[in-house]
């Protein structure tokens, strides 16, 4: 299942109900877009040099998006990092004077070091009359991953994989990131002083917590080595005995409130979850449909946020509360998927958050007539698969039926995309080049007569 060709136009969502909750996730997509989402937030060039550096899976369209709007007569140089296969394609009339990287997301690799280690490199001897311009979106604690001393690149990726796998959230994640790295938590900023520092950021993350957007690397940090040793014994992390030393005697802190490296450092917001689901609410309630955001920071086991969903759903069909049919709700934030340690690898299937979300939605509804769902990460990949998420309705639990699925093994599994794939609801868009994480749409008819 593709995204339209036009993805604008919203078709009749009564007559086609999947392609009208298609074309509002591209809707929302848009809004959150770096050449729209900038506009109107880069500086006036400084007396000096403007150094750009940056990591998310948006960076690089962050960075063609400066390019184009910065004054053509001020000179502009830097480095950024993205995820492999998020660069997109450059117009050629636009100049080229940041250079991008490509790593691994979400378990780093040697490139991600690297990377690093050229965007410390880009900000050293700077003065105060230059100004660093940070492009920072969701992603960066991966692409942007330089080990502490005497943390070796293996061991972090073990950290790393256990992390994805514990249903830790993305701020007890970032938590142990910060304090395991030697330019996460506010220590570019560090890297950055005493020149002008200004942090342009797209959030993936709930709340919109500037610490937590790709693990904070130039903002103050106010958590502690010892609450990242909290996360490590609450979700069962196997540190190496040098950086679990290294926590319990609080030799590996972040840059905290008040540092000198602060004093000429700002940090802005350019696009966040609620701007992209409002974008969406709007564009329906334009055609007339009742529209309400439930939330932009939910959290929690995916197929759990699916069953609040669906309870919602179910009441609203039946009883006209807590809205009254026909209607849409739309939520955002970042789920997550706990893997039972139990689970033989070789039974392990694929997929990513918003699947599971999705397959939980279809269990709990089970084909009930006249309710569609939409689920997708905001980036265009759900988890490490090449779809954005998935798109369902009451047809899909009767191809299931028809083609012998049982949605509750795949959910045993976590093998959303097999599932969806043998059933026709995976939604491909490609790579986004932007990110404000989980969108999830549930489009609720009038109760059959």
């Amino acid at each position: 299942m593709h995204m339209p060709s036009d993805a604008f136009s919203l078709p009749c969502w009564r007559q086609a109900p999947q392609q009208f909750l298609q074309a509002l996730f591209a809707i929302a997509v848009a809004r959150a877009r770096p050449l729209q989402a900038l506009r109107g937030h880069l500086p006036t060039p400084p007396k000096g040099r403007t150094v750009v550096v940056g990591a998310g899976k948006a960076a690089a369209a962050m960075a063609q998006a400066v390019e184009a709007l910065w004054p053509p007569e001020a000179p502009l140089s830097g480095v950024v990092v993205t995820r492999y296969g998020h660069v997109p394609a450059r117009p050629a009339a636009l100049r080229a004077a940041i250079t991008v990287l490509e790593a691994a997301h979400p378990v780093p690799d040697a490139a991600s070091v690297a990377a690093s280690q050229a965007v410390l490199q880009a900000v050293q001897g700077l003065s105060r009359d230059d100004l660093v311009l940070c492009l920072i979106s969701g992603g960066g604690s991966s692409l942007l991953s330089l080990p502490a001393p005497g943390l070796t690149l293996a061991e972090k990726q073990r950290i790393h994989r256990q992390l994805l796998l514990s249903g830790a959230s993305i701020a007890e994640m970032n938590c142990l990131r910060k304090h395991l790295s030697a330019i996460k938590g506010g220590r570019l900023a560090q890297a950055c002083a005493p020149a002008q520092l200004l942090t342009l950021a797209i959030s993936d993350v709930p709340g919109d917590d500037a610490s937590i957007i790709a693990s904070g690397p130039t903002v103050p940090d106010a958590s502690t080595c010892a609450q990242a040793l909290e996360v490590v014994q609450r979700r069962g992390i196997e540190l190496p005995p040098l950086a679990h030393a290294a926590l319990r005697q609080g030799l590996w802190e972040s840059a905290k409130p008040g540092d000198a490296c602060f004093a000429h450092s700002r940090f802005q917001l350019v696009a966040t979850p609620r701007q992209a689901l409002e974008a969406a609410a709007e564009a329906a309630r334009a055609v007339g449909l009742a529209t309400y955001v439930l939330a932009d920071d939910m959290e929690g086991e995916a197929r759990d946020v699916a069953l609040v969903h669906a309870a919602i759903a179910r009441n609203v069909q039946r009883c006209n509360q807590p809205f009254a049919a026909p209607c849409l709700l739309l939520s955002g934030g970042e789920t997550t998927v706990t893997v039972d340690a139990r689970l033989p690898l070789e039974q392990l299937g694929q997929g990513g958050r918003a699947g599971e979300f999705g397959l939980g939605l279809l269990q709990a509804l089970q084909g009930m007539p006249g309710i569609w769902a939409l689920a997708a990460d905001t980036d265009g990949i759900d988890g490490t698969q090449s779809n954005a998420g998935v798109c369902l309705g009451p047809h899909t639990w009767l191809e299931a039926n028809r083609l012998g699925l049982d949605v509750r093994q795949a959910l045993r599994r976590h093998d959303a995309f097999g599932f969806f794939q043998a059933v026709g609801g995976l939604v491909h868009t490609g790579p986004t080049f932007t990110n404000v994480n989980d969108f999830r749409a549930l489009l609720i008819d009038a109760k059959p007569a």
